[in-house]
């Protein structure tokens, strides 16, 4: 009885802590009120609170499509809604120990050190040093190999369970993965596919790559100036299980490093690195073409991926470098829409992030490069070379003004130029900085022109976005002094935070929405953030939950085995008295046969004589 009623205090304080537990992690976005923004229109007041997202996002799940789209409502469910993830990194092998190095190889070690030893006197001392070195060095390596391993596993469903539960509430249109898929680039081919299958069939299962036939704008093949990049309606619901997944550092590589061989598996696996797509908006009552009713381009979204790991030099393959920056060219020349086009929204995916200077984010300006040439190689053919880019933390300078702020988005620190320099409406979400950042790249005017801007009097500069502020993003980044600060180009740059649980299990929620009223008629958008928590709480909710089952599994079966001896015992207590009444009846029986025996035929009781012998009487009742 002891161990049951130990068992049955127990849980009283471990099933509901258990329950309650697990429905928080398997419910935490709605606690956590994470939803994606509502569209906010100009009419508007716009509000922090996230209540109404969250209340919009309950109408749907109980199928209230109709109480959740009133025409009369300001705020409304964002079109294009893309789940933001960041530099899961999948770890594997190179974070476990050589299979040499596992308990049995190396009990059966020890067994041929001992048995190599032919001398009797002499194996007692090898015998003695192989025990202890197993008790206090194999055994307890062996252990961690093991927790590593689990650890793995377990981290492999952690990060499944933020994808799963965002992606089943949020019900995103579109999910990005922005670069750091798995731990290393320098893993086997073998190993790089095993990571593969895990992302695929563990980490983001149910998501698909997305088809070469959609990305053939970053084909080397692909025709410059001719084809256009892929059109999809905004509402084509194949997109909410692709993966937009982005080539990061530890993918491929750095541009001193990455290959042909590693460019190749990571476009076999992952999808291509480079290529772009565009997303039609049509209001609702509108049919799918190029262009409204009143002859205006019909709104679009330019979605760009851009592998800017191979954009900085020196390069160890300049035919990669090459294929990027003539894609690059090719968005910029053909397929970005013209500055002036307020109906056209370019959003960038890529990993590095910008340059800033240092102390904007955690990471600083950082590059780094080979002292010398690689002679370790196993294909003969050398990974990196001496002079190469090792490491970097941001784009270059050059890169981040020419390729992506001037380029890509076409601003300018120049009045005269066309919209007069403020370029395309956009937004850039970056990865690599675990730490994550959030920042505004605009023109500053107050400073004398450095150096390299040829003696322009405006250079590129970057600070910290001002959440707070609900004026334009440029307002929320310049001084209060500055009187172009309301009209000067900028751009805003998110570097999300990771979703490894180290950093919290973060997630970005990205909701763009074109404002159709007559006096905007340009896109917006909102971006926010939800964290699950680190990885101990999954493991101590799944713990607890897992101790809690075993416990109840043990309780039910002593109650079971309680019940069978209890019958047991009532079967053996109910013999007991049957017996002990069958004796008695048994004995009541024979004192009635005796009472009956000393009864003569006639009623009458025979009497016997005290002191007198007994005789028999014969046929005459006569004494023999």
């Amino acid at each position: 009885m002891f161990p049951r009623s130990f068992i049955q205090r127990l849980l009283s304080v471990l099933l509901p802590i258990s329950i309650a537990s697990v429905i928080y992690l398997y419910f935490y976005p709605i606690f956590l009120g994470c939803a994606f923004p509502l569209s906010t229109p100009s009419t508007s007041s716009s509000s922090r609170s996230n209540s109404p997202a969250l209340l919009r996002t309950f109408t749907e799940h109980l199928g209230y499509t109709k109480f959740a789209a009133r025409d009369d409502d300001d705020h409304q469910i964002a079109p294009f809604r893309l789940l933001v993830l960041a530099d899961p990194q999948l770890e594997g092998d190179t974070s476990l120990p050589n299979p040499d190095d596992d308990l049995w190889p190396r009990l059966q070690r020890h067994w041929r050190d001992i048995t190599a030893t032919r001398a009797t006197e002499d194996k007692l001392p090898v015998l003695r040093k192989n025990l202890v070195e197993i008790a206090l060095v194999d055994i307890p390596f062996s252990f961690q190999a093991y927790r590593k391993r689990l650890d793995l596993l377990g981290n492999d469903y952690y990060l499944a369970h933020i994808y799963r539960a965002l992606r089943w509430w949020t019900k995103p249109t579109h999910v990005t993965v922005l670069g750091d898929l798995i731990g290393s680039q320098w893993v086997t081919d073998a190993e790089f596919q095993s990571r593969a299958w895990r992302f695929w069939n563990r980490v983001f299962r149910g998501g698909v790559r997305v088809d070469d036939e959609i990305t053939a704008t970053g084909s080397a093949t692909h025709n410059n100036g001719g084809k256009q990049e892929e059109a999809f309606s905004m509402d084509d619901k194949t997109w909410s299980n692709r993966i937009i997944n982005i080539a990061g550092n530890h993918d491929i590589g750095y541009a001193g490093d990455i290959s042909d061989a590693r460019m190749a598996r990571f476009n076999r696996e992952f999808g291509r690195a480079n290529w772009d797509v565009r997303f039609q908006y049509n209001a609702p009552g509108e049919q799918e073409n190029s262009t409204t009713r009143a002859g205006s381009p019909v709104p679009s979204l330019h979605l760009v991926v851009l592998n800017s790991l191979t954009l900085d030099t020196p390069a160890l393959s300049s035919s990669i470098q090459s294929q990027t920056y003539t894609y690059l060219n090719d968005v910029i020349s053909y397929r970005s829409p013209s500055v002036e086009d307020s109906t056209s929204f370019t959003l960038l995916l890529t990993h590095l992030p910008l340059h800033k200077r240092e102390g904007i984010c955690i990471d600083s300006p950082h590059f780094d490069f080979y002292a010398e040439d690689d002679e370790e190689s196993d294909t003969g053919e050398p990974r990196f070379k001496e002079g190469g880019l090792r490491e970097q933390n941001h784009l270059s300078d050059h890169v981040s003004r020419m390729g992506i702020l001037q380029g890509l988005f076409g601003m300018s620190g120049d009045d005269h130029a066309p919209n007069g320099g403020r370029g395309r409406n956009g937004l850039i979400l970056t990865g690599h900085d675990h730490a994550g950042c959030d920042v505004v790249h605009f023109i500053d005017h107050h400073h004398e022109a450095p150096a390299e801007t040829d003696g322009q009097s405006w250079s590129w500069s970057a600070r910290r976005y001002n959440q707070n502020q609900t004026t334009t993003a440029v307002a929320a980044a310049a001084p209060e002094t500055d009187p172009k600060a309301t009209t000067s180009p900028s751009i805003r740059e998110v570097t999300l935070r990771s979703m490894m649980g180290e950093y919290g299990g973060n997630a970005g929620l990205l909701s763009i929405w074109f404002d159709a009223d007559p006096s905007v008629l340009e896109w917006k958008y909102e971006i926010t953030t939800c964290q699950m928590g680190v990885q101990h709480i999954w493991w101590a909710v799944h713990v607890v939950a897992l101790i809690t089952v075993v416990l109840l599994l043990v309780l039910g079966v002593l109650a079971l085995f309680g019940s069978s001896e209890q019958q047991h015992q009532q079967r053996q207590d109910d013999g007991e008295s049957v017996g002990k009444g069958t004796a008695a009846s048994a004995a009541a029986a024979v004192r009635r046969k005796s009472a009956s025996a000393r009864t003569t035929p006639n009623g009458s009781v025979s009497r016997v004589r005290r002191g007198e012998d007994s005789s028999s009487l014969n046929k005459s009742g006569e004494r023999e």
